[in-house]
């Protein structure tokens, strides 16, 4: 099991779009082999900046979940112009 850790920077004014975006991630996530849980968290001293938490059997099915073309459909991180820089992931190996 892996866990991945996916930084987002928000631009201002863009919380709640996004964070409707992420519950359509999530639905296609549950959907996804390989996946076991996701949470969002929105960090209370900068409101702009949100980590999501995804458990995953291994970091293969994270992959491939994040190169499917289910992904790419709920995903419209710069169409919204929504993010204010690259999200940035950490991947955690459960032992």
């Amino acid at each position: 099991m892996v866990t991945i850790g996916m930084n987002y920077q928000v631009l201002a004014g863009k919380e709640t779009v996004f964070e409707k975006a992420f519950q359509a991630v999530l639905t296609v996530m549950s959907t996804s082999p390989g996946h076991t849980v996701s949470k969002l968290y929105k960090d209370v001293s900068s409101p702009q900046s949100y980590l999501i938490v995804s458990e995953w059997n291994d970091q293969t099915a994270f992959n491939d979940f994040i190169r499917s073309e289910a992904f790419a459909k709920v995903t419209n991180w710069g169409k919204e112009q929504i993010l204010a820089g690259r999200p940035k992931h950490q991947v955690y190996v459960n032992q």
